[in-house]
Formats: structure tokens, sequence, C-alpha cells
């Protein structure tokens, strides 16, 4: 009986594992920290070297694409007729499957390099949900039959929005905001009816007025599902702190303070140990996982108040954080203590070494991308080793998805599937 329990459940990982490197199905991949499962991903490309397939996109946009079965989805704007899209290619050849389309022609706040639409969609195999921000949150089928919509009311910040919804059991997660009105709300699968709705401070637009500029305050990230002792938690990072919550009931189980203001990564995890990072060269801080209510005193591992610009999130691998800031220079950071390990300038055939895009993981490898399209395959390793550079030739904001051999990258100009031939 014991050698049956032990092949069931060996079966069961295999199959879970199978899952994870067959799809990409949600940003930063299945679970929202940016590492692959499996191997076998090309180290090295070009315009015209292990390209499967190149299609045209019909605008720019910032958001990531996803990956189920034989399913490629993106989300895009078409600003200029005031339209909201999710589209969904063959993922063999980049043929268009379908496509949905919201007519919005209200006029949202945003920064000029942050296109509508900059929210990754999110699937389970059965359900396809993307937030539209004011536009309004919307589920389909894999086949794009639309399932039900949700009007959340305004999102408003001068710098728009960008985070991802996450599916976990029977429910949908989403961080509205930033701007006056930020919560995270779980909305039931089946019918986008809402579970629990927690309410953060917020903050003001930061929308100009009287001639005064607006406070800066908010935060992008998108939250994460980590393995807490006491069961799921659903981890967020908001302004000023990292926040962990009940995943079924919302309810605030623990919280750390030591963030800034401006919040643009998601948190990352691994083993206990969580790191969280600002924006707009704030703070950075790891925290031991778990406690009750405010556990700067005791669950702090260490923090740095003033870092780098980050806008990508990084990924935890080994005990060690590997990230590309925004000003184009990676770094390893040991994460029990917050020691910079080493720190190098990533530089690539573009005239712009900047970066927005988060880092991935996928086996020994480490992948990142800058705003020319330059891609770095770095090892992951608390040495510093450079393995490849691949120039695409073209603008990205975007973070690259991994799935069954294949690298897909989205830029302003197209759907790119990378693979070996």
């Amino acid at each position: 009986m014991q050698t049956i329990v032990v092949r069931c459940v060996a079966f069961f990982i295999f199959i879970n594992v199978t899952l994870f490197a067959e799809n990409w199905p949600g940003w930063r991949g299945p679970l929202g920290m940016g590492k692959a499962e499996g191997k076998n991903y090309p180290t090295t490309w070009s315009r015209n070297n292990n390209v499967r397939w190149r299609i045209e996109l019909p605008e720019r946009g910032n958001s990531s694409p996803i990956v189920w079965g034989d399913k490629v989805f993106v989300t895009q704007a078409i600003e200029a007729k005031g339209e909201r899209q999710v589209i969904c290619f063959h993922r063999e050849n980049g043929r268009l499957l379908w496509q949905k389309t919201v007519g919005f022609n209200t006029k949202e706040p945003t920064h000029r390099t942050n296109p509508y639409c900059s929210a990754s969609p999110v699937t389970d195999g059965k359900h396809v949900i993307v937030s539209h921000a004011t536009a309004g949150v919307f589920c389909y089928d894999l086949d794009g039959k639309e399932l039900w919509r949700r009007d959340l009311g305004e999102q408003e910040h001068i710098w728009g929005n960008a985070a991802s919804p996450v599916i976990h059991q029977n429910l949908c997660f989403l961080n509205f905001g930033p701007g006056k009105r930020t919560f995270l709300i779980a909305l039931n699968l089946k019918d986008g009816k809402t579970v629990w709705q927690h309410d953060e401070a917020g903050g003001e637009s930061g929308i100009a007025k009287d001639g005064q500029r607006g406070k800066w305050v908010g935060s992008w990230a998108t939250p994460i599902l980590i393995d807490g002792k006491r069961g799921d938690e659903l981890l967020m990072s908001y302004p000023n702190r990292v926040v962990a919550f009940d995943p079924l009931k919302g309810k605030e189980i623990w919280s750390c303070r030591g963030l800034n203001p401006l919040v643009y990564s998601s948190p990352i995890y691994e083993n206990g140990i969580i790191v969280a990072m600002g924006g707009y060269r704030g703070a950075a801080m790891g925290v031991r996982a778990g406690g009750e209510g405010d556990v700067t005193a005791t669950h702090q591992l260490w923090t740095r108040p003033r870092e780098k610009q980050r806008i990508g999130s990084g990924v935890l691998v080994g005990g060690y954080v590997y990230i590309l800031n925004e000003d184009g220079v990676a770094q390893c950071i040991e994460a029990r203590q917050g020691k910079v390990v080493w720190e190098e300038r990533l530089r690539g055939e573009g005239g712009n070494g900047k970066s927005w895009s988060s880092m991935v993981e996928a086996g020994d490898k480490l992948y990142a991308i800058n705003q020319s399209g330059d891609a770095f395959v770095l090892r992951s390793a608390p040495k510093f080793e450079l393995l490849a550079t691949n120039a695409l030739g073209e603008i990205t904001q975007s973070s690259m998805a991994f799935a069954s051999g294949d690298i897909f990258v989205r830029t302003y100009k197209s759907l790119w599937c990378i693979g070996s031939k």
C-alpha cells in the first residue's frame, strides 16, 4: 500500500512539473516568480537565427505574453480607436486564432512610456482573464467566448497601471491601483463576483493641481502565492510595507515595514525568505516569512534604504537574488544578509541599455532583456558569467515567457517565438 501511495505522489509531481514546463500561464510564469521549468532553452539567437516565427503587432505595448497548450495570449491597446484587446495566436506558427475587443474612449492618465493594457493576461487552462483598468476585468474561455465581466470603477494615476491578475484555486486576485482608490480584490472565477476586498490607504493620483505637483505614491506590484506555515499566503508589496493575506478570506496575517512610497516590482520568495524592492531609487529588504501582525522587529533580515531604480522584478535562486535594474546594471545579492555579491553593466548592440523587464531563471541560466531588445544570458551563480548577448533590434518593455523549449518575446513591433529549429 505504501508503495502505491509513493508512486501516486510521484506521478502527480511529474504531472505538475510537466504542466509547468509546457505552459507559462501568467506574468512571471507558473508561480509568478520568474522561474521556468525544463531546460533546452536556446542561449543564442538573432533576427535571422533560432527564430521559429515572428508576427507583427498593431501597436506598441508593455504587457508580456502568456502560453497555454497551443495558444499564446497578449493584451493590446489600439489607442487611436479607443480599443483594448486580448489576442490569441497559435503557438506553432503565430497564426491569429481570435481577438476580443472592448471599446473604451475615456482618456485615462498614464505615462508616455506606459501604454494602455500593460497588465498581462492569466489563465488556468479554462479561463483567460484580463484587466483593462477602468475599462473593466474580462474573463473568456480558451476559444474566446466571454464568460463574465466586471466594472471595478475608475483607476487613476499619472503613470497609469500595470498589475496583472493572478489565479489561485477558484479565485482571481487583482491589485487595483495605484491612486486614491487602491484595493486588493478576490473575484469568483465562475462569475466574477467579489469574494473579498482589502482596501489599502492608497494615495493621490500624482496629477498636478493648481500648479503644485501631486504626491507620488503607489504600488504597481502583482501579488504572489507562497507556502506559509499555516497554509498558502498571498503576498503583496505596498508603499512602505510587505503584507501577507489569507488568500481565501482576505484577512491580513502579517506585515513588515521598510519599503519606500513607490513600489514597481513584485516580491520574490524562496525557502522561507522574501525579498521586496521599492522603486524610484528606494529601499530593498529581506524578510523571514511568517509571524502575525507587525513583524518588522522580529522578521526583517536586512534593509538597504536607498537602492537603484528598479522597475522589473528579480528572481531568487539558491539563496541569491538576481536582477537587472532600470539603469542596465545587473546585480547578485545574497538573500539572507542583503550583501551585494556582484554588479555588472550589461551592454548590448542597441543604444538604450535601460531595462523595465523582469529576469527569468531557466535551468542554470538567467535571461534578461533591455529596452533595445538585447537579451542577455548569464550563469545562475554567485560568480558573474555572461554566456551570450542576443539582439533583436526592436524596442521592448516586456518580460520574456518560457514554455517547452521556446522563448516568447513581445516588442513594440512584434511577437517573437525563439526556439532551436
